[in-house]
């Protein structure tokens, strides 16, 4: 397994130790493959991401938006019911997914049909964030100012 060495960054940069963060947790997440998942930007400030979760109803999926993190879980319930498979395709495993979201990133929507989970998010920047045209002003300079006329 290969780590990444972050320290000489610390030294030129200030306040990007988040970013460095992020960095390691990508590069010691989970390898499994389950349940795949697409994910795919809808606008310049939109995004969906799609699961594949066959065989899961909506009351067996959780999706839970803490701090910047979507965790997206699936619980199958336990089935009594005894069945004799001769193949058996279909992975119907619990499953827990997590996805770090960017600042001011938000869940706006989620969907299921078709075996697919869509989940919609959307930026949403503050107005304080937004960009705004600054007003220029100007001095007016005392020479030039008008007297007021006596009637």
């Amino acid at each position: 397994m290969r780590t990444i060495d972050l320290s000489p960054l610390y030294r030129s940069v200030v306040g990007f130790d988040r970013m460095a963060a992020l960095l390691e947790t990508a590069a010691t997440s989970e390898a499994s493959g389950y349940p795949p998942y697409n994910i795919a930007r809808t606008d310049e400030n939109a995004y969906r991401i799609e699961l594949a979760v066959a065989g899961f109803r909506p009351e067996e999926l959780n999706i839970e938006v803490k701090e910047n993190r979507l965790a997206i879980s699936g619980r199958k319930a336990a089935n009594d019911e005894v069945k004799t498979y001769l193949h058996r395709g279909l992975a119907e495993r619990n499953f827990e997914r997590r996805f770090q979201l960017a600042d001011y990133v938000v869940v706006t929507d989620a969907d299921l049909a078709d075996g697919l989970l869509t989940v919609s998010l959307k930026r949403e920047l503050p107005e304080a964030l937004k960009p705004r045209r600054v007003q220029i002003n100007t001095a007016i300079q005392p020479s030039r100012i008008p007297t007021e006329q006596a009637a």
